[in-house]
């Protein structure tokens, strides 16, 4: 009996033991593999919080360059994709729909130049960023519309640039269209 007692005192105190260290490890790699140690990044302009770094936000003005679509709306609190399978007719209807609006609004492209992430929403359908790809062929749109050269515009590009240490360069909408609003005065 005593010898059972004893085991059931050491199978407890290994159980807490190692729950506690298995949380802590999760923690730990969760904070470190994540930007801010997993904490929200407000972004200001003019001292006024205007959004949060990553999570995307929907522009649709002719002078800010556009996200990827959010399947979700752009709601934080409810990050997730459509499901909808490449062969789904609701879901070719909406890419097909949004393609035909990003032409009108990008009539010096043609068809099969418009990238699909411009058109298609990313998995958790609060993506912040773009390609340089994607932002550059928004340039003529937005350089009208702010009554400015395109180089203006690239400049502008060039200096919001992400590289992260793994992976493709890219660009954050919000930041990009921050800089644009405070380097042009416009």
């Amino acid at each position: 009996m005593k010898n059972l007692i004893i085991s059931i005192k050491i199978t407890i105190l290994f159980c807490i033991t190692l729950l506690l260290a298995y949380v802590l490890v999760l923690w730990l790699f969760a904070g470190l593999s994540t930007p801010n140690f997993g904490k929200v990044n407000t972004i200001k302009a003019n001292n006024k919080i205007v959004g949060v770094e990553n999570i995307g936000q929907n522009f649709s003005s002719e002078k800010y360059f556009w996200s990827r679509p959010s399947a979700v709306n752009y709601n934080g609190s409810g990050s997730g994709g459509s499901n909808k399978g490449v062969t789904n007719p609701n879901y070719l209807r909406d890419v097909s729909s949004r393609i035909d609006s990003f032409l009108i609004h990008h009539p010096y492209l043609k068809k099969s130049e418009v990238p699909s992430e411009m058109v298609t929403a990313s998995g958790s359908g609060l993506d912040p960023h773009i390609t340089i790809e994607s932002a550059y062929l928004q340039v003529i749109r937005v350089a009208k519309a702010r009554k400015v050269k395109p180089d203006e515009i690239k400049n502008i590009i060039d200096s919001v640039i992400e590289t992260p240490i793994i992976g493709i360069s890219v660009i954050n909408v919000l930041k990009l269209n921050i800089a644009m609003d405070s380097k042009l005065n416009k």
